[in-house]
């Protein structure tokens, strides 16, 4: 499960602190927030320069060369300037080449660049040179052999000033020919268009994929998006969408608008603090639930999408923006008795619709996931579509290989056929129906299970799905777990396998517990629960909980915050690690709470709960911020009965936890026999 917060989500091998309580909203800057990676813009101006340098130094080049030449046509004593048209309209199709705009063109400008008002009187001035270079030429011939060395050279110059000029015209429509030609190379994209066409329900998802990228990237999302789209048309169902209609409780801080009770008094309670099970008024027709680390995720009856909590992440996966302040919820000098905003974002704080028009016609949602900064959804026919974003010990790593953060539904390319999800703080187990499990998200602390990719990758290698072991007909998958950053999955013989992160023995794994940074590369068999044929299993931070078909809870892990719920005489040298102060710090190994027999087993990061076959709820672990529901804020050593008369006569059916905050459900119609 998700940290308490996302400081905490930073850094997962340290040893957290216990929290205090703090009254009052936390102040905007503790929440995490997307930071823009917006790319910088080119003005070209250099490049300019640059022509403008080069095109100088062509022309003095160009000078000399042109007395040579001159130099070389009286030495042939042939007639210069008709060679020289000769020589031109053969080689140039009767055009006349300027090659002084040769490297200028080449470099990416033109000497076409000049005013037109410089250009005119450049060819005023030419036409000037010209008539006098007629009078010239006639005198100088009257002068004898030497006048072709005088006459000659200044009249080809003169003349060359005017070709340059009618050389620009000329070539003013061919250097602009190559322009329209360049989209041609390109007959890819109409083709690419015409297949997303044929599909039934155009999605935006490849948009949000390159934006705030380069030109250069935009291409990979546009080949990719026939994939990211998902199926054409709905597929064959083989997941079981939800339809029993349950009523939501929930308790625990609030202040960042997890409770999703609004902003708002109602019925004379503010919805911050709440210290027992209340009735959530805003949720209807929920039929399925899901907790992330500060928000969570609703499904109703009728398919509706609906999410609340904090939304710096776009975990949301809708817009929230609010124009209105904050202030502090619990001051009581506040001279605005008769206010009863609490100053929390409304539209956070409010169960809000997502828009899912991505999904192809008559698609049905079989189940929502949350993780601390992201949200996800399976289809009745086995597809993953989510948002939001995962984060690392260094902040934000992204969703995708393209996508920083996904503000809306998208497809989860690489996977069909999924009939599980479960998320820790920031990665995804999906179970397949042919028993592979693939694993994707933050790979920090070996949770995803897979050999550690280079490091010029990057932590964005681990955020494509991938399988996370070696899957066969004799050896699969059939159910998986997570903690918040260590993994589970039981394979058919039901033995439990584990991997991850494991300073305080969490995975069930004795292998290097007590050290910093334990960590289990590949999934390992869990040999400790071998005799257990486990039905579900969850995890903290640093704890883990499972329940099994014969109604036995098993706890393991972390001890100092009551996170493991266990009396405090079974502790011995062989199975647990004491401090320097001789109490007991990490339970070693699955071990078994009497008393209790149960059929559902949740946890928050330092929080359980368990749920027995008759549908009563127990809480132990860390109360700081009301998260167990007992009305306290000392950690609740034991597993102890949540009894207030919300829930007291229902027969709770499930149960959720994140950092400051739990939830409960029951049946709508559902009661407790008397006598229960």
């Amino acid at each position: 499960m998700p940290p308490r917060n996302r400081v905490a989500a930073t850094a997962p091998n340290a040893a957290p602190k216990k929290a205090t309580k703090t009254k009052g909203a936390p102040a905007k800057t503790q929440r995490s927030s997307a930071t823009s990676n917006a790319a910088p813009t080119s003005n070209g101006r250099g490049a300019v320069k640059e022509t403008t340098h080069d095109e100088s130094d062509d022309g003095e080049e160009d000078e000399s060369a042109e007395q040579d030449e001159s130099v070389e046509q009286e030495q042939n004593h042939d007639d210069p300037e008709t060679k020289r048209r000769k020589y031109h309209e053969e080689a140039n199709g009767g055009r006349r080449l300027d090659r002084r705009a040769t490297p200028a063109a080449a470099a990416g400008s033109s000497t076409r660049s000049a005013p037109r008002g410089r250009r005119a009187a450049g060819k005023v001035a030419a036409a000037a040179l010209v008539d006098e270079s007629n009078h010239a030429g006639e005198s100088d011939r009257r002068r004898g052999p030497r006048s072709p060395k005088v006459a000659t050279r200044p009249s080809k110059r003169k003349r060359d000033v005017e070709d340059e000029d009618k050389a620009e015209e000329e070539d003013e429509e061919p250097e602009q020919v190559p322009k329209p030609k360049k989209p041609r190379a390109a007959p890819a994209a109409p083709k690419k268009a015409k297949a997303k066409a044929k599909e039934p329900k155009p999605a935006p998802v490849p948009k949000p994929a390159v934006s705030g990228t380069s030109s250069a990237t935009k291409s990979r999302p546009e080949r990719a998006a026939p994939r990211m789209r998902g199926p054409g048309a709905k597929g064959v169902p083989f997941n079981e969408v939800p339809s029993k209609e349950l009523d939501v409780f929930v308790f625990g801080e609030g202040s960042s608008g997890e409770l999703g009770l609004g902003s708002k008094k109602y019925d004379g309670k503010k919805p911050i603090d709440v210290k027992r099970p209340r009735l959530n008024h805003n949720l209807k027709g929920v039929v399925a639930l899901a907790c992330g680390g500060m928000h969570c995720i609703a499904l109703t009856h009728d398919q509706k999408i609906l999410t609340w909590g904090v939304n710096d992440d776009k975990a949301l996966g809708r817009n929230t923006f609010w124009e209105g302040g904050t202030r502090d919820v619990n001051d009581e000098e506040s001279d605005d008795e008769d206010d009863d905003d609490t100053g929390i974002n409304p539209n956070e704080s409010t169960p809000g619709e997502v828009d899912i028009s991505i999904l192809p016609e008559g698609t049905k949602i079989a189940q929502v996931a949350a993780s601390d900064s992201a949200s996800f959804i399976l289809t009745d026919d086995g597809w993953v579509y989510g948002w939001g974003t995962f984060r690392g010990a260094d902040g934000i790593i992204g969703f995708s290989e393209h996508v920083r953060i996904q503000e809306t539904p998208a497809l989860i390319p690489g996977l069909k056929n999924i009939t599980k999800l479960v998320c820790g703080a920031n990665h995804v187990l999906a179970l397949d129906l042919s028993g592979k499990v693939f694993t994707w998200g933050s790979g920090g602390q070996l949770q995803l299970g897979r050999k550690p990719v280079s490091r010029l990758l990057g932590p964005s290698a681990g955020l494509h799905p991938q399988p996370c072991g070696k899957f066969t007909k004799k050896h699969h998958a059939i159910n998986v777990g997570a903690g918040s950053y260590h993994s589970f999955y039981v394979d058919n013989d039901d033995q439990v396998w584990a991997w991850g992160l494991n300073n305080y023995a969490q995975t069930g794994l004795r292998e290097r517990t007590g050290e910093d940074e334990a960590m289990i590369l590949h999934p390992e068999l869990v040999q400790s629960l071998q005799d257990h044929k486990v039905t579900q299993i969850v995890g903290g931070e640093h704890h883990s909980v499972a329940c099994t078909t014969e109604g036995k809870l098993l706890t393991w892990g972390r001890v100092d915050g009551h996170q493991v719920g266990q009396p405090s005489d079974i502790y011995d040298d062989s199975n647990a690690i004491f401090d320097d102060n001789k109490k007991p710090r990490i339970l070693l190994q699955p071990t078994v709470i009497d008393g209790i027999k149960a059929s559902f087993v949740a946890t928050g990061t330092d929080t359980s709960f368990v749920i027995n076959h008759e549908g009563k709820v127990y809480s132990w672990g860390f109360s700081a911020n009301y998260q167990t529901g007992q009305g306290s804020t000392d950690d609740v050593l034991e597993p102890t009965l949540i009894d207030n008369t919300a829930i007291r006569d229902r027969k709770i059916v499930w149960a959720g936890a994140g950092g400051q905050y739990s939830v409960v459900a029951a049946g709508k119609d559902d009661e407790v026999p008397n006598g229960h």
